[in-house]
């Protein structure tokens, strides 16, 4: 059935289900949430559906998929209430919230070919030092300054046993010194933490990092949340073609 046919056929509730690949309920729930246009009545009840319902569907699939289907029934409840400059503004800002998720990825994944570039040298100036890699030590404030997070962050992450400092001094005046690993450890932290990983993620990471000596399993898994996020750019772009041609209309 063409997209020119769909757009002028009336269409039953099951038809809809059908052709969106949703069931019968769930056409009726997003209806009565807002999320596609209602349906006509006929004089004895029945809903009619058209294809508008059926792209309104398909639109709406993708943006749960792209940015989850709490954000997607937002974007598509309110879309009809905007004016043609509002609605262009919300659409647009869908596909920059995902594009905003692939640059960060991209830097942690900059930043992570950095570090394992750095370590790399650094275990080499050890072996042939004949001792452990030698690196300058920072205090918590310059490491703070160094990666853009605050002091506060820092000693979190410590906390949850993704950084170890060395502490120096005694009693009160005792202050945390980070050498080359917890240095290493924070801007890892740091990288996975822009790209959207969560602690416990990291977590695991680090000691895999730790264990392996680097950061090839990282890297990994920041190539597939690219890969990810190249489909959700897609679908979100593909939600945007349909979603587009509707700013400005009354829905049927």
């Amino acid at each position: 059935m063409s997209g020119l046919m769909l757009g002028v056929v009336t269409l039953r509730t099951a038809d809809v289900a059908s052709l969106s690949g949703y069931s019968v309920q769930q056409v009726r729930q997003l209806e009565s949430r807002g999320v596609i246009p209602a349906a006509a009545r006929e004089d004895n009840g029945y809903r009619r559906y058209s294809g508008v319902h059926v792209s309104a569907l398909s639109a709406y699939r993708d943006l749960a998929f792209a940015i989850g289907p709490v954000a997607a029934r937002s974007v598509m409840t309110e879309l009809p209430r905007l004016d043609p400059k509002e609605a262009i503004a919300l659409l647009t800002s869908t596909v920059t919230e995902v594009d905003e998720l692939r640059r960060q990825v991209v830097a942690a994944r900059s930043m992570l070919l950095s570090i394992q570039s750095e370590a790399s040298v650094e275990s080499e100036t050890g072996d042939e030092r004949g001792g452990e890699p030698t690196h300058e030590s920072m205090t918590i404030t310059e490491l703070a300054e160094a990666i853009g997070v605050g002091a506060s962050t820092l000693r979190y992450w410590e906390s949850e046993g993704l950084t170890a400092p060395d502490r120096v001094g005694s009693g009160p005046r005792t202050a945390r010194l980070y050498r080359f690993k917890a240095i290493r450890d924070a801007r890892i932290t740091a990288a996975l933490r822009s790209g959207g990983y969560g602690i416990h993620e990291i977590r695991a990471a680090l000691a895999v990092m730790r264990e392996l000596g680097d950061t090839s399993s990282m890297l990994a898994a920041l190539d597939d949340r690219l890969g990810d996020l190249a489909l959700h750019g897609a679908a979100v772009l593909r939600a945007g073609g349909v979603l587009s041609g509707t700013i400005g209309e009354e829905h049927p």
